[in-house]
């Protein structure tokens, strides 16, 4: 070490050597460790999610660390090899895909392992549930009291959103392609119809939009007509999110009661059905609402914008978020009952 002249080593020179020493004695530490262990710390490996049937007819690109790259959820991997059933850790199983019978599932539990039954449908169009009891143990709908809640959309928060209120030619507008005039939205829209017209797009009335044609029209309406086909808690599917808030019109609504619905949007930006007395009532409050009335319905543009759930990798990503915080080890035993709740 350099001395000064007095006899003594620099401060400088006392650091360094502090240095080196404490070096020299953390590897010697981590090389004892790794000799007492045996073997190196093993890599944390990804949750093996296997998708037994993809929901949709189509299946995306699922290669590689696509929950990653595509949503930021790390640490989780899709896959839709059947060979790899043994080394998965969660199994997906999309009720439109299950066929009768338990011949279309693994003959083979593996110890740990658990399966997921997956359904965006309603009750009241979802058939068969009583073979699936004792079968699954996390359940995967639009219902926030499922296992992993996946709703078809949601309002995200975005401060510097300004109102955008789109140029509107017409009154009511509905994009219906399965009409059946025993659904009550059938019988709605047949009364409110006496009060107002309402245009009708879609295959119901011979007029299929385009998928990059549908915001473009509906969002020329003032008001949409987001009547869902079944009533059922927390079923409000794409008719709200896409076809009237993601468009630029109010959506008057038909589903759950209204509570329900401000559980996942402000009071302020829709009109309920069950808000009038009678059809003509509420025909009369569309037709006569002024221009500053009807931009309040847009105040939630300032502090929100809408994000669609329409890709089933981001779902299926989901369950890997999920995961830590899921109840291990139970089973639903009447899967039906809980569904029909």
């Amino acid at each position: 070490l350099p001395w000064l002249p007095w006899g003594r080593p620099s401060l400088k020179a006392v650091v360094t050597a502090g240095v080196f020493v404490t070096t020299i004695w953390s590897l010697r530490c981590f090389l004892n460790s790794f000799k007492f262990s045996g073997e190196a710390p093993k890599p944390i490996e990804p949750l093996m999610v296997l998708v037994w049937e993809w929901p949709s007819q189509q299946v995306p690109n699922i290669s590689g660390d696509v929950c990653r790259e595509l949503y930021g959820i790390t640490g989780c991997w899709l896959t839709t090899e059947r060979w790899l059933l043994r080394q998965a850790d969660v199994v997906v199983f999309p009720h439109t895909r299950l066929h009768s019978g338990r011949d279309s599932l693994p003959k083979e539990k593996p110890p740990g392992q658990n399966w997921v039954w997956v359904s965006l449908e309603s009750p009241s169009n979802t058939k068969a549930l009583a073979g699936w009891n004792q079968t699954f143990n996390w359940v995967m709908t639009y219902r926030r009291d499922s296992d992993i809640f996946i709703p078809y959309g949601k309002l995200m928060p975005n401060r510097s959103a300004t109102v955008n209120i789109p140029m509107k030619t017409n009154l009511v507008s509905w994009v219906i392609s399965n009409y059946h005039r025993s659904q009550k939205r059938a019988e709605v829209y047949k009364n409110l119809s006496r009060y107002l017209n309402v245009n009708i797009y879609g295959k119901a009335n011979k007029k299929p939009l385009c998928k990059d044609c549908l915001l473009p029209t509906t969002s020329k309406s003032k008001f949409y007509l987001a009547f869902e086909n079944s009533i059922h808690q927390d079923y409000i599917t794409e008719k709200l999110w896409r076809n009237s808030l993601m468009a630029g019109t109010v959506p008057v609504v038909l589903g759950p009661p209204r509570a329900n619905y401000e559980q996942f949007i402000p009071a302020d930006c829709f009109i309920h059905v069950d808000d009038f007395s009678s059809l003509a009532e509420l025909a009369a409050f569309l037709k006569t609402m002024n221009s500053s009335r009807y931009q309040q319905f847009f105040s939630w543009q300032k502090q929100y914008s809408v994000k669609l759930y329409n890709d089933w990798r981001e779902r299926i990503c989901t369950i890997c978020t999920a995961y830590p915080s899921l109840p291990h080890g139970q089973v639903y035993p009447d899967l039906e009952s809980w569904f029909n709740t």
